[in-house]
């Protein structure tokens, strides 16, 4: 390549797939007749179904690696809007670097493919440029995502927060200032799904809360309070009873959601194992890592029913398009009551 140019190598923006607008159902239909990694998936996407027809059910999804950056936001928003999910476990890098910052109406791009080697990063940093992977960012326009996080943070009123709280104000923010971008921390503020965060600071909120709490100095600041994050979701969990996950990688979110059933334990409240439970993943299990601990593993724990669960070892942009939009084809999010569970919360009834 020749010396890089940016204004080139933003040509061309990441374009969001929708799964409604094509028909997975034979295709996932037909896998259940494979085997290997298609037999799984198609079996994950039954299992998916099976929770949205379960009156009692709550689904709870969770989202770790870079996702919304690669192309699958639209198929967040739409399991939101369409009530095909009740509360999100995610990663600050999603919700906020990448679902928040494209909600500001910025955007990821694709990289040109001599990009992914790695022998270009250094220039990418002299331009400002971010890559994941394959895709890159604008860092001077990721600050501006960093400054307004900080920006409502000195909106509020000093006092610890769960990142669920903090998540809310930033959806009231874009209901006030949006600019009509799709956005899964919109449409969950719009629709009562609480998401949580529960490694909040490890994103470009975190920058902006260095920056509210060093200017506030020795005076009251605003501070994100993960105890209260895990005492809020074990909340609802107790408050639902029965619930699904769907469990996009692995890491802080797969295990927060996961350890709610042996919190409420702790709490002296009986609150069943997960019911159902889907895991997609390229991580390898032997190494004992957390992203890759089997459902059933996590049955000897006590967090997950075996019965309805299913790991599906693939690459997320390859499975979860199919996987939902198996579940959303077959309909039964449009008979299924709708939980609006941050509501729960926002009136501290919850536990009472």
């Amino acid at each position: 390549m020749s010396r890089l140019n940016k204004e080139e190598l933003f040509a061309r923006k990441i374009r969001h797939i929708d799964m409604t607008r094509v028909n997975a159902t034979a295709t996932v239909e037909q896998m259940r007749e494979m085997a290997f990694s298609a037999r799984d998936l198609a079996r994950a996407a039954e299992i998916y179904d099976a929770m949205l027809r379960d009156k009692d059910c709550s689904i709870i999804l969770c989202l770790a690696g870079s996702l919304i950056s690669a192309g699958l936001k639209k198929v967040f928003t739409d399991m939101i809007s369409h009530n095909m999910v009740d509360c999100i476990v995610s990663t600050g890098a999603n919700i906020v670097d990448q679902d928040f910052f494209e909600a500001l109406g910025f955007s990821h791009y694709i990289a040109p493919e001599q990009l992914k080697s790695g022998m270009y990063d250094d220039e990418l940093r002299e331009l400002h440029i971010d890559r994941i992977y394959d895709t890159l960012i604008n860092e001077d326009e990721l600050r501006i995502c960093d400054e307004t996080c900080g920006r409502i943070a000195d909106a509020l009123e000093p006092r610890p927060y769960s990142s669920r709280e903090f998540i809310r104000e930033m959806g009231a923010y874009l209901e006030r200032e949006g600019r009509g971008v799709v956005s899964i921390v919109h449409e969950a503020y719009r629709h009562d799904v609480p998401i949580f965060v529960p490694a909040f600071s490890d994103c470009s909120a975190g920058f902006g809360l260095v920056a509210h709490q060093a200017a506030r100095g020795d005076s009251p600041k605003v501070s994100i309070d993960s105890a209260k994050d895990f005492y809020e979701l074990t909340q609802l969990k107790i408050a639902s009873r029965q619930t699904g996950l769907f469990m996009i990688g692995g890491g802080v979110p797969k295990n927060f959601a996961q350890d709610i059933v042996v919190a409420a334990d702790v709490l002296g409240k009986e609150a069943p194992m997960h019911k159902y439970a889907i895991q997609v993943t390229v991580a390898d299990v032997r190494d004992g890592a957390l992203s890759s601990s089997t459902l059933k593993e996590a049955s000897s724990w006590g967090k997950v029913d075996t019965g309805s669960e299913q790991m599906v070892y693939s690459e997320a942009t390859l499975a979860v398009p199919l996987i939902v939009g198996y579940a959303y084809e077959k309909g039964a999010w449009r008979e299924r009551k709708e939980r609006r569970l941050a509501q729960l919360l926002e009136t501290a009834t919850v536990g009472k």
